[in-house]
């Protein structure tokens, strides 16, 4: 693995590149302004980029998002994420159809048009998991209480991520709550990274793909699993687990992946 300085040093060894959004390009409060530099620079270079997020919303909703964050619109071209790919299933129904909506109420745009659809625990079919309630972001042991009696049904992860930051405050995401439901027993399904399905819709096996993202388990485990080359941001989901290149290095062993450069925040 090798630390460069610059995206500027390796680019031209690639045609694409598949960019994590939270973590990367934003804090979940304001964009980082490196990282947009970099998308500048890859457009004069007529590079193609796709962002790729695990964001348990449709992608207009992360565009608008980004919009907010006055991201400019021509870069927002080829914006996918994991609630898109979950919205697309369960319009044909894959796994019944009504659901309980397990998540906090600003996710509800994941449903539009299947609201009708949406019940209680008990007369669920499934559950739908975008990530915490609002009023209990942070105890656990709620939501095992909640489903240990509820393991016979599936439960659909919109977001595998485990935590986020938001500025500085680490937040639990959808993936942890499938995890718990695991340790009770139950089966998940999962959309979004490291999965493969969710990067059917990019890959061109004729191009030449960079992965670059913040998270070990999803962008760079998506990447491994792909046998696709990567970038991992290490001032991202992990910061707080390393303190030197030793201690990083210990970490993708923890992680069981590998990348092929790593770079502090996205820089051109």
């Amino acid at each position: 693995m090798k630390k460069i300085e610059h995206l500027s040093e390796i680019y031209n060894h690639y045609d694409t590149f598949i960019i994590d959004l939270w973590g990367v390009m934003h804090d979940g409060i304001e964009l980082k302004k490196m990282a947009i530099n970099v998308i500048e620079n890859l457009e004069k270079e007529k590079k193609k980029i796709f962002f790729l997020s695990n964001a348990p919303r449709p992608s207009a909703s992360v565009v608008s998002f980004l919009k907010k964050l006055n991201m400019k619109e021509k870069y927002l071209k080829n914006v996918m994420t994991s609630g898109e790919a979950a919205m697309e299933s369960l319009k044909k129904k894959k796994f019944g159809v009504t659901f309980f909506h397990l998540g906090p109420s600003r996710d509800t745009s994941l449903f539009i048009g299947l609201e009708k659809n949406k019940t209680s625990l008990e007369k669920s079919d499934f559950i739908l998991c975008t990530g915490l309630f609002d009023n209990n972001e942070k105890n656990l042991d709620y939501y095992k209480n909640l489903l240990k009696d509820k393991i016979e049904k599936k439960l659909i992860c919109t977001n595998p991520d485990l935590t986020v930051h938001r500025g500085n405050k680490e937040e639990y995401c959808a993936g942890t709550i499938a995890e718990v439901f695991k340790s009770l027993g139950g089966k998940v399904i999962y959309f979004g990274k490291p999965h493969k399905e969710i990067y059917e819709t990019i890959i061109d096996k004729e191009k030449k793909y960079l992965i670059i993202g913040d998270n070990l388990n999803t962008d760079i485990k998506g990447a491994n699993n792909l046998n696709i080359d990567s970038l991992f941001i290490s001032s991202g989901v992990h910061r707080s687990e390393f303190t030197n290149n030793y201690e990083l290095e210990n970490l993708f062993k923890k992680y069981k992946v590998k990348s092929k450069f790593f770079q502090s925040e996205l820089c051109w």
